[in-house]
């Protein structure tokens, strides 16, 4: 009988390996985004707290919405950017699993907040007289908590099979953080069960919003064109949603799909797109709601010139002195 002590339980990390000197460059793009995606969402998220007017149901989404995109980073990032510049490529396994846990789910988070966005949009538009009658908080913690606990299930179940799995021969992993199918594949036995129920948590989590957030918005975009030009700023609205999914969606798909479907694509850009598919979001979401969302928008702006004034303000006074 094989001894179950021997399995690993320290892995080392070497995604983009194959750039071999040139590693140590990804420091710059991956920390500059950081940089962004930090202060982005902490911008986003102090104007919607601090001023009253924003305290609607879509603002608040959107804040929830920077609240993920700016705690998502934090677990895997940090650590990456110290793997890339100075080869600190090591990880237990418990830490493993927890960055696994925490990852992939603030990760199944950003499309069920998409999902959120779109019920508030389809309420708006659709019924507008029972609007904040079904967007008070009671009635639609009906849609939040089914979600919540859909996530903390699926995500759950994925990490503790995961960890049940015996690891004897390799313990370097071929991706940047804990990924899922990166470590699966490292065990020795069947792995059939952790990969199948791997893709069901995928379509049942970001396949599944994607396919409620395009339904809706098919009847949103019904209801507008019967209702003629009034309805094109909340049409905008719901166009900016479909695309930032779309394209999430793409993404998440080409990388749990390419470890599974082996079609001779370069581990680079596997991990790649494994790590664009967290990482893109929490950058790009802030900047798109900021801008896309007027009220937000002139907030924003407003808080900017007034950190502008005050910086000048103290300037001239330290020059004075």
């Amino acid at each position: 009988m094989e001894n179950v002590s021997s399995s690993h339980r320290l892995f080392v990390l070497d995604g983009f390996s194959e750039l071999g000197a040139l590693r140590p460059v990804l420091f710059v793009p991956f920390s500059i985004m950081l940089v962004v995606s930090l202060s982005a969402n902490s911008l986003l998220l102090y104007v919607v707290v601090s001023q009253r007017s924003l305290h609607s149901p879509m603002c608040v989404l959107i804040a929830g919405m920077a609240c993920v995109d700016l705690s998502l980073p934090l677990f895997f990032v940090p650590h990456m950017l110290l793997s890339f510049l100075f080869d600190w490529n090591g990880i237990t396994l418990i830490g493993c699993l927890l960055q696994m846990f925490f990852v992939h789910l603030l990760g199944a988070f950003q499309s069920t907040l998409l999902l959120w966005m779109a019920l508030d949009r389809y309420f708006a538009i659709c019924t507008p007289l029972y609007y904040h009658e079904r967007m008070a908080l009671p009635r639609f913690l009906k849609f939040v908590v089914p979600l919540v606990v859909r996530n903390m299930l699926l995500v759950s179940v994925v990490v503790v099979l995961a960890g049940r799995l015996w690891f004897c021969s390799q313990n370097v992993i071929h991706h940047c953080f804990c990924e899922h199918m990166a470590l699966v594949e490292l065990a020795c036995g069947s792995t059939a069960v952790n990969s199948l129920v791997g893709l069901i948590s995928v379509f049942l989590t970001p396949v599944l919003d994607f396919f409620f957030i395009t339904t809706s918005y098919i009847i949103i975009f019904s209801s507008v064109l019967r209702s003629g030009k009034s309805g094109s700023r909340a049409l905008n609205t719901c166009v900016t949603h479909i695309v930032v999914m779309f394209v999430s969606l793409t993404i998440v798909l080409t990388a749990f799909l390419s470890y599974r479907i082996r079609n001779g694509l370069p581990a680079a850009l596997r991990v790649f797109f494994s790590t664009m598919y967290l990482f893109f979001p929490s950058c790009f979401n802030p900047i798109i709601y900021g801008i896309r969302t007027t009220e937000i928008r002139q907030h924003i702006l407003k808080t900017l010139t007034g950190c502008r004034s005050s910086l000048r303000h103290l300037f001239l006074s330290s020059h004075k002195l």
